[in-house]
């Protein structure tokens, strides 16, 4: 077989043959709705991150936007233009139907998995890391999405911890009226905001909520409340004030305690209207506090 019958074979009316183009070096890692491995495109030689979606799960999640014109989270990702973002090169079907994104493939620790091992790799890098993210979660908004899954997970270090990259876009959807409405309750719930869990109007300040959660998470090491395995865990948010920072981190610098707990505010209206607010309160902090 020629060259081009080679690359023709890999292709079935559109959909792609991943098991032929691509070589799997890593393991998947499964996630909540989709399998990721490390592998080498036969085609460049390049290393990169395929992500395969779960089709029913994906299914049952697009079947709440049904007729809207949602667009994929492969449309949405490729779309992500950012340093602090995860490069998505592109997007199709596979021959078995599952969607799949071709991705730059990171190879450093999830934030959440410093954070549970309490990694002294955090110390004197979560300002940095903190902007990057807040950096990252802004242009998200700028483009017109809300992410809707922000949490540790969701951010891949480098292997020193200096720098991270958001990832997953897989509940991302347009900052739109008719993808706001009460009732559509996805997130991860340890970091879900409560007009979510009430079933009320959201918008981009669902994620800004959660971006507090985390950011608290990751100079705390725990979460401002007790911590939960499915949705009940949400049911508490905004019932009652959650403790300082500064409780668990007497070190901390108080600006950035103050604008932390200012992203978890009960009240939309009480938390900061947009990440450049958070990022312009903390402008002239230099370090995070010494422990």
């Amino acid at each position: 077989m020629g060259i081009g019958g080679f690359f023709k074979s890999l292709i079935d009316g559109g959909r792609v043959d991943l098991s032929r183009r691509y070589e799997i070096l890593r393991d998947a890692v499964s996630g909540t709705m989709s399998n990721f491995h490390q592998a080498r495109d036969r085609q460049t030689d390049q290393i990169v991150g395929l992500k395969i979606l779960d089709v029913a799960k994906t299914d049952q999640l697009e079947q709440r936007f049904r007729g809207l014109g949602k667009p994929s989270e492969g449309e949405i990702a490729v779309r992500m233009r950012h340093p602090h973002i995860v490069t998505t090169f592109s997007h199709g079907v596979a021959t078995s139907g599952a969607q799949f994104l071709i991705m730059e493939f990171l190879d450093g620790p999830g934030l959440n998995s410093l954070i549970i091992a309490r990694s002294e790799l955090l110390q004197g890098h979560r300002l940095e890391l903190m902007r990057q993210a807040a950096e990252a979660l802004d242009y998200v908004h700028e483009s017109g999405f809300i992410h809707r899954d922000i949490c540790p997970r969701n951010f891949v270090c480098s292997k020193d911890a200096a720098s991270l990259k958001l990832i997953d876009f897989g509940l991302t959807v347009p900052a739109q009226k008719e993808f706001m409405q009460p009732g559509i309750r996805t997130g991860t719930p340890n970091y879900m905001a409560p007009e979510v869990v009430r079933r009320k109007p959201t918008d981009h300040r669902l994620d800004i909520f959660a971006f507090g959660v985390s950011m608290y998470e990751m100079f705390a090491f725990q979460l401002p409340w007790q911590r939960g395995s499915d949705g009940l865990a949400a049911m508490s948010h905004g019932q009652s004030d959650p403790p300082p920072l500064a409780r668990h981190c007497p070190w901390v610098e108080t600006r950035i305690n103050d604008a932390v707990m200012k992203c978890m505010r009960a009240e939309p209206s009480d938390r900061f209207s947009s990440l450049k607010q958070f990022l312009n309160a903390l402008r002239s902090v230099k370090h995070e506090g010494r422990p």
